[in-house]
C-alpha cells in the first residue's frame, strides 16, 4: 500500500491555486475551476487536490476549511525556506521549532487558514 492523494479543502480556489503554483512553488498538474479542483504534484508520486467547498454546502463540508491539515512537507533546509517564504508573504504560526524526535517544524497557513507543516528531517 502506498500514499497517493491527500485532499485540502478551500472556498477561494483561484487564490489557492496561485498560492500553491506560485507561492511553493508546486507543479500545477490539472485544474479545473468550474467543477473546483486543482492537482498539484508533491513529490515521490504524491499528488495533492485542492478542492473547493462552496458557500451553500453542508456546514459539514464547510468545517473541512481552514484547519490542521496533518500535511508535512519535508525541506532540506527549514531556516531557508522559512525565510524565503516569509518573504513571499507566507504567514506562520511561529518560528522553527527543534522537535524532540530531532527533527525542525514550521507550521503556515494557506490563503484558506489551512495549517500546513515545513519538516526538516534529523540527519542521519
Amino acid at each position: 500500500m502506498e500514499l497517493n492523494t491527500v485532499r485540502l479543502f478551500v472556498r477561494d480556489l483561484a487564490a489557492a491555486r496561485a498560492f500553491y503554483a506560485d507561492v511553493l512553488d508546486l507543479p500545477l498538474q490539472a485544474a479545473n475551476a468550474e467543477l473546483g479542483y486543482c492537482v498539484f504534484a508533491a513529490g515521490r508520486g504524491v499528488t495533492l487536490v485542492v478542492e473547493r467547498v462552496e458557500a451553500q454546502a453542508e456546514p459539514e463540508e464547510q468545517a473541512l476549511v481552514g484547519r490542521f491539515s496533518g500535511l508535512s512537507f519535508a525541506v532540506p533546509d527549514l531556516e531557508a525556506r522559512y525565510q524565503a517564504l516569509q518573504a513571499r508573504g507566507v504567514v506562520f504560526s511561529g518560528a522553527p521549532e527543534l522537535q524532540a524526535w530531532g527533527g525542525r517544524l514550521a507550521t503556515l497557513l494557506d490563503p484558506a487558514g489551512n495549517a500546513l507543516q515545513l519538516v526538516q528531517l534529523p540527519a542521519a
